[in-house]
């Protein structure tokens, strides 16, 4: 944090001595993340490619239980060997079933760090062509304490993957994207 303050000091040390605006955006990369339209997608076509597996896993998971009620019935009246017997299968299937949840679950991980990783690297295209193309000296993003609605162009860089902005959605007939291209003359904004 501090070789950020202290990167972003050298910045506007930098700019104020040439006597030029220092024009800074901030970027949420959580809401980002939350909202653009490639996220929704990249769900559900995560959904629908672990969907046979989940149902798989439910249907084994129902199975297991079904039996364990019918074991726990039936165990009265099974001789020790029967019981013992019927008791490490279905400790077995227990074993099993966890071991096919915890793979789905890195395999899902696996892949939506994938699709993320593919997310992030759109963003900070996007990111650099809105930099270029309205004049930005500085983007920042991760790490950010606060930061002022004239400086934050998450919602410009959502648009601007495809989706619309939640304040767009809120109702605001104001886009921030005209807040966010005026040039800033203190940092700290």
């Amino acid at each position: 944090m501090t070789k950020l303050f202290s990167i972003l000091t050298l910045f506007m040390i930098a700019f104020a001595v040439n006597a030029q605006e220092l024009k800074i955006g901030i970027v949420d990369v959580n809401k980002i993340l939350k909202d653009a339209p490639q996220t929704i997608s990249a769900n559900k076509k995560l959904e629908k490619e672990f969907s046979s597996r989940t149902e798989k896993l439910k249907t084994k998971i129902k199975s297991l239980e079904t039996d364990g009620k019918k074991f726990q019935k039936e165990s009265l009246t099974m001789s020790d060997d029967q019981r013992e017997k019927a008791d490490r299968a279905l400790q077995q299937r227990r074993i099993e079933i966890q071991r096919d949840e915890r793979e789905l679950r890195e395999d899902m991980d696996l892949r939506r760090r994938e699709e993320i990783g593919d997310l992030q690297e759109k963003i900070n295209v996007t990111i650099d062509k809105m930099a270029a193309d309205r004049g930005y000296d500085l983007i920042l993003y991760n790490g950010i304490a606060y930061a002022s609605e004239k400086v934050d162009i998450t919602d410009d860089v959502i648009k601007a993957l495809g989706g619309g902005s939640s304040k767009t959605k809120e109702g605001s007939k104001e886009p921030k994207n005209d807040k966010s291209t005026e040039p800033k003359k203190d940092a700290k904004e």
